[in-house]
């Protein structure tokens, strides 16, 4: 079963004859859009093409890897759906603090109909403007709160990137499995390192999918994970990078939006993984790959709704069977049969056959995990752990056993 969260979308409320700013930008966006009658007899808003605006919150930006992806999602979506750049409005470096509130308040008076946000401490403080603008859609990425907060116009989204991190651990698998072969390390020195931004769910478990991808091509892999408390900082993240190593890393991956991990990885002769972009040109010969979101499948879903007016799931996360997620190209540090292998798995994900947490493939103090429900959800049926199926956001934030982490 694949996402039981039910579909719903913004409604449109009557005219506010009200003074002021906010006011009038709120008269200005009803009056852009249109009311049309479904099959099913509900009316839904309808935002005609040529008056669509569309404003994104970033953390980053363009030169930054994962708001860059949110960047080009965003432009691919609105040039497959015949929307004009100059529809868009992306507000970029702006923090997790109140500064998101006055940002997103910002482009709901400039007449935004769909508002994305994209980063997780964005979330409470969008809530808040959803609030006071009903005729507005929010969409945020990471998010957990829409199914709670019983607003019809904010919806959260993310997508499966746990899929393609376990497919990139299969390929750190095979490099590790290649080193052992050569003589060149022994099975017991099959040591990952991880550079992890935050010990929330998403890190978690994403680095989790990593291990276990590369656990099931070499059993004796172990991990450690050192966080650097910033989602994006060169500077430190370079220095955790080499502290992994220090501590007998022999090949590194992440969960954090630059590449300075890759960078120290290149500088010391040590393997990596990225994450969001090719880092082969900052890592020609460490990296293997990067895991990477392919954002404008969600973008396109959406934008295309609040088009034709139909409903927006108040919880979406789709992987490889959609397109949502995928593997930069394989640098030529992989080992000899990868691309082969990555498909396989691949689609074997695709069909069903393989489920990343399947809980015989790990244990959390020495024990098989048969049930985990954190929030009165149960997680855990038919032999694995269903993530992100019932919420979009990441949920898994077990600690296996294998992986050692600790705060830097």
């Amino acid at each position: 079963m694949k996402k039981t969260a039910k579909a719903v979308c913004a409604l449109l409320s009557a005219a506010l004859l009200l003074a002021g700013c906010g006011s009038s930008a709120k008269t200005e966006t009803k009056a852009a859009a249109e009311s049309t009658t479904t099959a099913d007899g509900s009316t839904q808003t309808v935002v005609p093409k040529e008056k669509l605006k569309i404003g994104m919150l970033l953390i980053g930006d363009e030169n930054e890897g994962y708001s860059a992806s949110h960047i080009n999602g965003l432009k691919e979506a609105a040039k497959t759906l015949g929307l004009s750049e100059d529809q868009l409005i992306l507000k970029t470096n702006i923090r997790e603090d109140e500064s998101s509130l006055d940002a997103t308040e910002d482009l709901a008076n400039q007449g935004c109909q769909l508002i994305f946000g994209t980063s997780f401490g964005y979330e409470s403080y969008m809530l808040e403007v959803a609030k006071d603008h009903p005729e507005i859609t929010f969409c945020h990425a990471s998010g957990n709160q829409a199914a709670g907060a019983g607003l019809s116009n904010f919806h959260n989204y993310f997508d499966d990137i746990f899929e393609a991190r376990y497919v990139s651990g299969v390929a750190a698998g095979l490099k590790l499995k290649q080193m052992i072969d050569e003589g060149k390390i022994k099975a017991d020195q099959a040591r990952l390192g991880y550079v992890g931004a935050y010990p929330y769910a998403e890190v978690i478990s994403g680095y989790t999918a990593f291990y276990l991808g590369a656990k099931s091509v070499v059993p004796e892999t172990t991990m450690k994970v050192l966080y650097t408390n910033s989602w994006g900082d060169p500077a430190v993240e370079a220095e955790t990078a080499k502290q992994l190593i220090s501590d007998g890393c022999v090949l590194l991956s992440q969960h954090a939006d630059t590449t300075g991990a890759p960078t120290a990885a290149e500088e010391e002769k040590v393997l990596c993984v990225g994450y969001n972009i090719d880092m082969t040109g900052v890592a020609p010969d460490s990296a293997i790959t990067s895991p990477t979101n392919n954002w404008e499948v969600y973008y396109e879903y959406a934008i295309q709704s609040v088009l034709s007016g139909e409903p927006i799931a108040t919880d979406w996360s789709e992987g490889f069977a959609q397109d949502a997620v995928r593997l930069t190209k394989l640098g030529t540090a992989a080992a000899p049969g990868t691309e082969e292998k990555l498909k396989e798995v691949e689609q074997k994900i695709k069909d069903g056959a393989l489920h990343v947490f399947d809980t015989k493939t790990f244990t959390v103090n020495g024990k098989e995990v048969t049930s985990y429900a954190p929030n009165g959800q149960e997680l855990v049926s038919d032999g694995y752990f269903h993530e992100s199926e019932y919420r979009s956001s990441p949920s898994f934030d077990l600690i296996v056993d294998g992986i050692e982490a600790t705060a830097n």
